[in-house]
């Protein structure tokens, strides 16, 4: 597919557009607002409540601050056919030194949630904050490639200036970055550093001062219950429908806290959301039935497309306090031989009622060009297979098993670890039960613990010698279709290489730093089949290293309750765009 880099390389003639608002395609959508509804709520759920409202200490997928940033940044791409076009930008970047710096005019006239105009000021230091390694930022590692900084520039209070360590095929996706207002965090951090900044916008903070640049902001907010977002009532001056009409049409958004994702489903059944992630085929008979009976009035499409999200499991190799484990989880054998334990075909059938796919690689299962261009190249599966394991396990030196069945070392002790996802996810809880199930035929003694998100997110994301977990089963979501590994995750020191976070951030093996190099070189790839092959190799490595088990990944499946209008056609919903844009939904 053509990607967004088409405009960055031919678009060099950048211009200072007219001031307009942003009009958003009726293409865009299936099913036009001609009578200019408004008002009404969208409702949502969550099944872990949410941790802060701070955009800079923020780590979790759809957290407050990711809510508030719908709506937010310099480019966006075409759920049409992918291509990047201006938003808060007025236009498209004047394009020099080699691709490596972008001059971008700022649309004018967009103002906060507050009412204070949105300028250069918000970019620069949202950039200055989110690099400074002290508040740590989710996003610090957006800002650094082949570990040196992109820098960001004011040229004069509605042009910018991005210069890049080296060419990126990323580069319009990493510049839309959201901006948070200067007025607040700028100076905060100008008065008290990146402590002033961790301190700010806990969730004990007033709605009332908090401020958004994008389509919501915090209304109220009930600790394990609810939280409620209002429109921005500044953003509908630039964000407007194809017939001028301001957007969004909606009042409200809000999202309801759930015990697990059980509840979430019931709570569509019954009416009491709006829209739901099917896990299953379970989950889409329920849904069907509902449909069926007249309880029910929901559009649902099954199977629209492969998932844009990952299931894996990942060994903490920073164990100093267990040198023993530290060695185990270090060894390729022993990865090698956990992948040839997961029987990912029973977590299909069983997790997700068959609908889904075998997955070995970091690349999301929608990705399929790539991921069929690395198994060209011979990227390796370690398929399931029990004896294989057990081959494996006895090269490391585990030949004998103790009354109970368990593999024992030469003293006696046993070969076992603690695996822990989140609790009230009930795919993830079942994934895990069967590979404990299938390890223990073999004698690998897997304590299996579902535990709170939040707590596990701080394990994962913890640095050090000595970080506090075995082993997680956990997912990621996010992700781009130009260049489809994490910027955040292959390289070496990166705050989501889950296995080997140490404090220096060095890499530990040669196969790390080959990857590390693979991903830099493929990021600077500015021509597409080129990039893909680069992702290939890429892709051998990670297979021949095994550095996270990667399981399964399921379909997308589409279910929304009919009261909604706005949704995409059939053709263009995905796993990767979804199947709506918040800003033309209505409630019919």
């Amino acid at each position: 597919m053509k990607k967004a880099l088409t405009l960055a390389l031919a678009l060099t003639l950048g211009t200072a557009a007219a001031q307009s608002a942003f009009v958003w395609p009726a293409a865009w959508t299936a099913e036009q607002n001609t009578a200019n509804k408004r008002g009404g709520e969208l409702r949502l759920s969550a099944i872990s409540d949410f941790k802060t409202m701070n955009p800079f200490t923020s780590a979790e997928a759809d957290s407050i601050p990711d809510r508030m940033e719908t709506g937010a940044g310099l480019f966006t791409q075409d759920p049409r056919n992918d291509e990047f076009i201006p938003y808060m930008a007025a236009g498209a970047p004047v394009v020099s030194n080699n691709n490596k710096r972008f001059v971008v005019k700022i649309r004018q006239g967009m103002k906060f949630s507050d009412g204070q105009a949105i300028t250069a000021d918000d970019w620069v230091s949202t950039w200055r904050i989110h690099t400074d390694d002290k508040v740590g930022s989710n996003s610090y590692d957006t800002f650094f490639l082949v570990g040196k900084p992109i820098t960001v520039k004011k040229i004069d209070n509605y042009t910018l200036q991005f210069d890049f360590p080296q060419p990126s095929a990323s580069a319009l996706s990493l510049m839309s970055y959201t901006p948070w207002p200067d007025h607040v965090f700028g100076k905060a951090y100008r008065e008290g550093g990146a402590d002033a900044i961790k301190k700010m916008w806990g969730l004990g903070t007033a709605p009332s001062q908090i401020v958004s640049p994008g389509m919501w902001v915090v209304e109220s907010y009930r600790a394990g219950e609810r939280t409620v977002f209002k429109k921005n009532p500044n953003w509908g001056d630039w964000n407007k429908d194809s017939r001028g009409q301001e957007l969004p049409y909606l009042s409200n958004m809000s999202v309801r806290i759930v015990a697990d994702a059980n509840a979430s489903l019931a709570a569509f059944l019954a009416g009491q959301i709006d829209t739901v992630g099917m896990r299953n085929a379970d989950d889409l008979a329920q849904t069907k039935k509902a449909i069926d009976s007249g309880s029910l009035k929901a559009f649902l499409k099954a199977n629209v497309s492969p998932q844009a999200t990952s299931q894996w499991i990942t060994f903490n190799w920073n164990k100093a306090g267990d040198p023993a484990k530290q060695k185990l989880f270090r060894d390729v054998r022993f990865r090698r031989a956990m992948s040839h334990i997961a029987n990912r075909q029973a977590m299909v059938q069983l997790a997700l009622g068959g609908l889904g796919s075998e997955t070995y690689f970091s690349v999301y299962p929608i990705f399929k060009n790539q991921i069929d261009a690395g198994l060209a190249a011979g990227a390796p599966q370690y398929k399931y297979d029990l004896a294989q394991a057990s081959k494996l396990l006895a090269q490391i030196g585990y030949t004998k098993k103790n009354a109970q069945g368990y593999l024992v070392d030469k003293s006696g002790k046993v070969l076992e670890f603690t695996l822990s996802t989140n609790a009230g996810n009930t795919v993830r809880e079942q994934l895990g039960r069967i590979f404990a199930d299938e390890a223990k035929k073999v004698g690998v003694k897997v304590n299996f613990t579902p535990i709170d998100f939040n707590t596990l997110v701080g394990q994962l994301t913890a640095k050090g010698e000595n970080r506090p977990f075995d082993a997680i089963l956990l997912g990621l979501s996010g992700g781009s279709n130009i260049w489809s590994f994490g910027s955040n995750v292959v390289p070496c020191g990166t705050n989501l290489h889950s296995y080997n976070n140490p404090t220096d951030g060095k890499c530990a093996t040669s196969q790390e730093q080959l990857m590390t190099k693979l991903y830099y070189q493929g990021d600077s790839e500015l021509n597409d089949a080129k990039r893909r092959a680069i992702g290939s190799q890429l892709m051998k490595a990670e297979g021949e290293l095994q550095p996270v088990i990667y399981l399964v990944g399921g379909n997308y499946h589409v279910a929304f309750n009919e009261r909604l209008g706005g949704e995409f056609t059939a053709n263009m919903m995905d796993a990767y765009y979804g199947h709506r844009l918040q800003a033309l939904t209505f409630i019919k």
